[in-house]
């Protein structure tokens, strides 16, 4: 009886082991429970009503409405130097499952330009998910009609037209706009006057405070639509969208040979365990495929340029080294 219960013993220390070796379970904890549990936390790095948060507020909903993600996906917004403040939060959240968090070229501007220590090493990429473009946009009865009208008044007085945006001084908002200003000649880039808003920079356009709001297009076509605001030009390399979208011209078009992409993708926290990562690489690459993602895509103008972790790291890093060399030749470096 003895020899008996000793072999039982032993059975039961060894069934975990054994467990483990077959893959259907796993001595670290984390793995072995359902995931995602309980809620996670979505967060927008800038104020309500931007990019950032209707991109990450919609994907939070495409994930609920089609059933590939069943717990809340509660959004939270946390503003602050365009990105940067949240990013040096996170810092505290390492190995963290919960936090899924949207970026732009932000995330690269602020550590070139030395707004912040950290950039997007200092978190786990996970995918890329769209791109949408710069817009510059004035009110409705501004004396500005075209960008060339913009650009020529710059050309005799850079001190002419306030600029502003709704992220920091040498950062993504003020730097497409610059990129776009050297491309049409303009000199003493670094005399343009710029105004950095936390949120809300169409009304600053719309009240006078600034003379051109520079922003992505889907965060202010409703107001374009409207009549509010007046789109001059915007950066892809072919005309977007369909109705009045369809009629903003491009920079190229306006004899401004330039582009520029405005590219969201999520991000975990730095240390994000191998599990969370796995999941939620399979979970967003199955939600672009889905017809309500497209639909999505179509509502909003985005285009999709959708890239799994490894590529999307490695888009990451040329990129940095593009902007970095745009960001010298500007004077922002």
């Amino acid at each position: 009886m003895k020899r008996v219960l000793l072999s039982m013993l032993i059975a039961l220390m060894l069934m975990p082991v054994a467990l483990f070796a077959n893959g259907e379970a796993e001595a670290s904890g984390p793995a072995t429970v359902n995931y995602p549990k309980g809620n996670m936390d979505f967060v927008a790095p800038a104020g309500a009503g931007g990019g950032w948060d209707l991109t990450i507020r919609t994907v939070g909903k495409v994930l609920a409405d089609t059933k590939l993600v069943s717990v809340p996906m509660p959004v939270r917004n946390a503003p602050g130097a365009g990105g940067a403040v949240h990013l040096g939060t996170l810092q505290t959240k390492k190995n963290d499952d919960k936090t899924i968090t949207v970026y732009s070229p932000p995330i690269l501007f602020f550590n070139l330009n030395g707004t912040s220590p950290y950039g997007f090493r200092n978190t786990t990429p996970l995918a890329r998910l769209i791109a949408d473009y710069a817009a510059f946009v004035v009110k409705a009865d501004s004396p500005y009609k075209t960008i060339n009208d913009v650009m020529a008044a710059l050309k005799k007085d850079p001190k002419s037209v306030k600029i502003g945006g709704t992220s920091a001084a040498g950062s993504m908002d003020h730097v497409q706009f610059l990129i776009v200003a050297a491309a049409a000649g303009v000199q003493n880039l670094d005399r343009i006057d710029y105004v950095a808003f936390d949120d809300d920079g169409a009304t600053q356009v719309m009240g006078g405070h600034i003379d051109l709001f520079s922003t992505s297009l889907a965060d202010v076509m409703g107001l374009i639509e409207s009549g509010d605001l007046k789109c001059l030009a915007q950066t892809s390399d072919h005309r977007i969208g369909t109705g009045l979208k369809a009629e903003i011209p491009t920079c190229k078009e306006m004899g401004i040979d330039v582009t520029f992409q405005n590219w969201r993708g999520l991000f975990g926290s730095p240390g994000m365990p191998e599990y969370a990562q796995t999941y939620w690489r399979e979970t967003l690459a199955k939600m672009v495929k889905t017809p309500q993602w497209k639909e999505v895509l179509t509502r909003y103008g985005w285009d999709d340029v959708y890239l799994d972790a490894p590529d999307f790291n490695n888009f990451l890093v040329e990129t940095e080294a593009q902007y970095k060399k745009i960001l010298t030749e500007i004077g922002v470096i």
